[in-house]
């Protein structure tokens, strides 16, 4: 049966400025300003525009590439947004983890158990299940009896008791989420997935951004110059999450109030590294506990961690960052993880 027309409209949307902007063809399409983004995003996310709008609104920044004020404008909607919470500071480092792992294990999550050891609070936030056939974050940390929290109030509590808590992305900022979703739909990612990792709902002081494509570094960077964000880190990470490939040099790209940095971390490993058939929890908790040694997930948390340290401490640099690392890996706390049932 052929879809029912659409209903005649005799006056223009109150969105269909801003899909015009993107839309007028190569020499007319212009990026958004950050109060135009601002402003878009909010009425999407109060659902004021159509469907058919907000589906060539994404495809149409997917195509144009966004800019770092459209981001930030994107950004700064959602945290209009968000549910509201009384947190703020109570994080150390803001964590953003939306990829899910693909080719490896989960191997940052032994980094941020060592973060939180070495006394940094680490909030971590993100979404599942909007690509098949990877393990996501959340799923990870509720299989190693990790802190997950279904709303603020736990995320409170856990951030004191633990040093580390993860909260989805639908239970602060659901609007969001629920566009996430759209992949499937669309056959490709659109720009929620770059944006979300800048949303920092905690406003830590320090913010870690992972990247799956490089020429997304900078315009991260550039938002979150825009957004007045004090630190910074942004870098390619194994699967798009934040984790060093211990197998390549990484491109850290830094910026601290409003000062841009960048450094080469140096890899670990010379050789190829094959790919697991399906990433997996059980192996990090075999290495944590010393059941079982595995020489890449060790390397890849020991530099994950290390690059963490470097935004955190900016006087280390990355020799210093990981015998510190190491140091925090020698003396961690075997039980921090239940043996397998």
């Amino acid at each position: 049966m052929a879809p029912a027309p659409l209903a005649a409209v005799t006056a223009e949307h109150p969105f269909a400025p801003f899909v015009r902007i993107l839309g007028k063809g190569k020499t007319g399409t212009r990026s958004l300003t950050f109060d135009e983004a601002r402003d878009a995003f909010a009425m999407i996310l109060r659902n004021e525009v159509e469907p058919l709008q907000l589906g060539a609104f994404l495809m149409l920044l997917r195509v144009k590439e966004e800019s770092g004020e459209e981001l930030a404008g994107f950004v700064a909607a959602c945290r209009d947004c968000m549910v509201p919470h009384d947190l703020a500071g109570k994080a150390d480092l803001d964590w953003s983890s939306y990829a899910g792992k693909k080719h490896q294990h989960p191997w940052y999550l032994l980094a941020i158990l060592l973060l939180a050891q070495a006394g940094y609070r680490v909030f971590i936030h993100g979404a599942g299940g909007h690509t098949a056939g990877r393990l996501y974050t959340e799923q990870a940390m509720a299989q190693l009896g990790l802190p997950v929290a279904a709303d603020w109030q736990q995320v409170g509590e856990q951030l004191n008791t633990a040093g580390l808590s993860y909260l989805s992305l639908q239970a602060f900022c659901p609007g969001l989420y629920n566009i996430m979703q759209f992949k499937p739909l669309l056959g490709l990612r659109s720009p929620v997935n770059t944006f979300a990792r800048m949303l920092n709902p905690l406003g830590a002081a320090a913010s870690i951004q992972s990247i799956f494509h490089p020429a997304y570094a900078a315009l991260h960077r550039d938002a979150d110059l825009l957004l007045g964000q004090p630190a910074s880190l942004v870098f390619k990470g194994d699967s798009g999450e934040i984790e060093i490939k211990p197998q390549a040099n990484t491109r850290l790209l830094f910026q601290r109030n409003g000062a841009a940095s960048e450094v080469a971390f140096e890899r670990a490993i010379d050789e190829r590294v094959t790919a697991v058939e399906q990433p997996d929890v059980e192996p990090l908790r075999a290495l944590w506990r010393d059941d079982a040694a595995d020489p890449y997930g060790e390397r890849a948390s020991l530099s994950t961690c290390a690059t963490a340290l470097l935004l955190l401490r900016p006087e280390l640099d990355q020799p210093a960052a990981l015998v510190e690392a190491r140091r925090l890996w020698t003396e961690r706390d075997r039980e921090r993880l239940p043996p397998c049932r």
